[in-house]
């Protein structure tokens, strides 16, 4: 039965868990309600009210005041009402007290069912609240198990987290109780409670490294105007500063390349080419290029496609393993880029009507070498 024992529990679930009262009170009023209705009368025009000052609990009937009364259970004729009320008039509502002697048990039961559900809920909130100050961030997690392809990782206070296959960098081996920096990549309620998703594969991730060792870059003075990955492979990213004095390539490389190794070491040797950003579409996608030197660049406005020419022995290293650099170099600027060799761009005699000088930006590690002449790299066929 709900009495004061029921009442004073609520105050100290509202103490130790730091949930309102109210949020429970008003689930039960509502559940209580439809107890009430399905056990007296779903026709009824009904409302459980609980008084928690008084330690008690009341059901109110409703009824609207008519000439002809058709429905006893929603209607009271204005004879009747205005022997409760004299000034009762048609239109207005009758509230009657309606409690049955019996209806204490009923609600004892529904009561137990509520709360519970109602506090798994709250708890939920409240984790989900709390977690979601950590999506978007880095996080030092311990491995706790593999299951399959997943990774599963302790991101604190007991909260594990799932690492898909997908989010991982292709050749890493995970083992319990390892160490390991993550992304946390999204968090999602679900019927079992929150589940959340980190990575190491993601371009997010990166961005984090170079944030946490380079201060520029947490102060807003070097910012990362573009960054594209092929995790395990190759990072381009493309950083900018307004400040005439700093320069963002310089910044992010750090003395003697310190800052950028480091960063290169968390990711199992990944290659990064870091350039400097520019308005200058011609000048953007020759630096995109990196490492390779690029003679003149050729844009089509119109179909947003651009024909690069590189010297003949820097053909290969242009376009990259199976052409990796120039297709993340079309990703990064988000035109299409079309690599020739000078000779081959000579023998069709297609002139270059911008000349590029040396492109401003440092490569982590030169690309390897294919026997590839041409590479047309289309950013709206990739993923």
């Amino acid at each position: 039965m709900i009495n004061k024992d029921f009442f004073e529990a609520l105050d100290t679930l509202e103490k130790q868990k730091k949930i309102s009262k109210e949020y429970f009170i008003e689930a039960l009023e509502a559940a209580l309600t439809s107890a009430y209705k399905k056990n007296f009368g779903e026709a009824k025009l009904a409302q459980v009210k609980l008084i928690p000052e008084k330690s008690q609990i009341r059901v109110y009937a409703y009824k609207k005041i008519v000439e002809t009364v058709e429905d006893p259970d929603k209607e009271i004729a204005l004879v009747d009402a205005q022997i409760i009320k004299k000034s009762f008039a048609i239109g207005d509502i009758v509230t009657e007290e309606v409690t049955p002697k019996d209806f204490g048990r009923i609600a004892a039961q529904t009561a137990k069912q509520v709360v519970m559900q109602r506090l798994r809920e709250a708890e939920r909130g409240i984790m989900l609240t709390e977690l979601s100050e950590k999506e978007a961030q880095l996080l030092t997690t311990i491995v706790r198990r593999t299951e399959g392809k997943n990774v599963f990782v302790d991101i604190g206070n007991n909260t594990e987290a799932v690492m898909l296959a997908s989010e991982q960098i292709p050749g890493e081996k995970y083992v319990a109780g390892d160490r390991v920096k993550v992304y946390v990549k999204d968090i999602k309620d679900s019927y079992s409670g929150p589940q959340i998703i980190v990575s190491r594969s993601a371009p997010e991730f990166v961005c984090k490294l170079f944030e946490l060792e380079t201060p520029e870059i947490m102060t807003g003075e070097v910012i990362i105007k573009s960054i594209v990955r092929e995790a395990g492979y190759r990072t381009k990213i493309a950083v900018h500063s307004d400040n005439v004095n700093l320069d963002p390539v310089g910044a992010c490389v750090g003395n003697k390349g310190m800052r950028v190794n480091a960063v290169v070491a968390e990711l199992s040797g990944e290659k990064i080419d870091i350039i400097r950003w520019s308005e200058d579409i011609f000048e953007y996608i020759a630096r995109a290029l990196s490492p390779a030197k690029v003679i003149s660049v050729q844009v089509d406005y119109d179909t947003k496609g651009a024909r690069v020419i590189v010297p003949d022995d820097k053909l290969s290293l242009a376009i990259g393993k199976s052409g990796q650099n120039a297709r993340l170099a079309a990703r990064l600027t988000g035109w299409k880029i079309d690599v020739k060799s000078e000779s081959v761009a000579n023998a069709l005699q297609q002139e270059p009507i911008v000349a590029i000088e040396d492109a401003d930006s440092v490569s982590a590690e030169k690309a390897d070498e294919i026997t590839e002449t041409n590479l047309f790299a289309d950013i709206d066929s990739i993923e």
